[in-house]
């Protein structure tokens, strides 16, 4: 049988003495890729998975105290970026691309600018730079994303653009593509859990490590990707930075929400393999 998203089977690493869950597939330059609030292995579109794996090795795993990984979340990004590393270091992988989605967005730019020399390139989806930022999250985010479950309705609203007929069928279209498998039970729903999440709001807004400003200098390549319609992590909020960040490229996808890569699965791992080619 094909190794794919669907059918690679769940592997765990024994790291910090916690087994910390992951899936690998495809051959290449490896990508780790960091993943959004309350998501899990399970959750990730495995057309995208798939199709990025065609010329990468593709690494999904979940964080301590998510999914089917023991342990907490760590409240302070350091340590959870800090996660990525070990899972490179338990599968001897020493320079990667690291990716990351929503609050795995932050997480991969905190692994680009603390381990310069293990990263080879970093792509960001639907997520936002530290620091001070105009738009904030919309209300309609966080009264939707903290319900215990989502209903079809839910996701496009959250991940999609309600008024696009074209993006509620990619929508649905990926969410029928991920339920092949999917453990809703894997899906963090206590509070407690969620809470973790946003413990370090301060830590981002303050940008206490100065990388909003570490840009400037920054030799990785980074690829940003949003969609135009984003209710959690606003494409404009990129825009002050893009002439002071020499290695930073920005892709702003159309009629489109906080999941680029799930409504263009095809279009969206095209533009990454093209920028990995160019920089890997």
């Amino acid at each position: 049988m094909e190794n794919n998203a669907l059918t690679t089977e769940t592997q765990y690493a024994n790291i910090d003495s916690k087994q910390i869950a992951y899936r690998k597939i495809g051959n290449g330059t490896p990508i780790i890729l960091a993943n959004r609030f309350r998501g899990t292995l399970d959750t990730w579109d495995p057309l995208f998975l798939d199709l990025l794996a065609q010329t990468n090795t593709v690494i999904t795993f979940d964080y301590s105290g998510i999914g089917y990984s023991e342990g907490e979340l760590p409240l302070d990004l350091h340590l959870v970026s800090a996660e990525v590393i070990k899972i490179a270091d338990y599968l001897n992988i020493g320079k990667f691309i690291v990716g990351g989605w929503s609050y795995g967005g932050l997480i991969a730019q905190y692994v680009t600018f603390l381990y310069p020399t293990r990263v080879l390139s970093t792509v960001i989806i639907g997520s936002n730079p530290m620091g001070k930022n105009e738009t904030s999250l919309s209300p309609l985010f966080l009264e939707k994303a903290l319900q215990p479950s989502y209903t079809p309705e839910d996701i496009i609203t959250l991940f999609f653009e309600p008024k696009s007929e074209e993006s509620a069928a990619s929508g649905l279209a990926s969410l029928q593509r991920i339920a092949q498998r999917y453990d809703e039970s894997k899906v963090p729903i206590k509070v407690e859990t969620l809470q973790r999440y946003f413990a370090p709001t301060e830590q981002l807004a303050n940008d206490i490590d100065n990388f909003r400003e570490a840009y400037k200098t920054l030799k990785t390549p980074v690829l940003v990707i949003s969609g135009d319609n984003d209710i959690s992590f606003a494409a404009e909020n990129w825009f002050p930075l893009l002439q002071n960040a020499p290695t930073l490229q920005h892709i702003i996808m159309p009629n489109t929400g906080h999941a680029p890569h799930y409504q263009y699965p095809e279009l969206t791992t095209s533009y990454i393999k093209i920028f990995i080619n160019q920089n890997n």
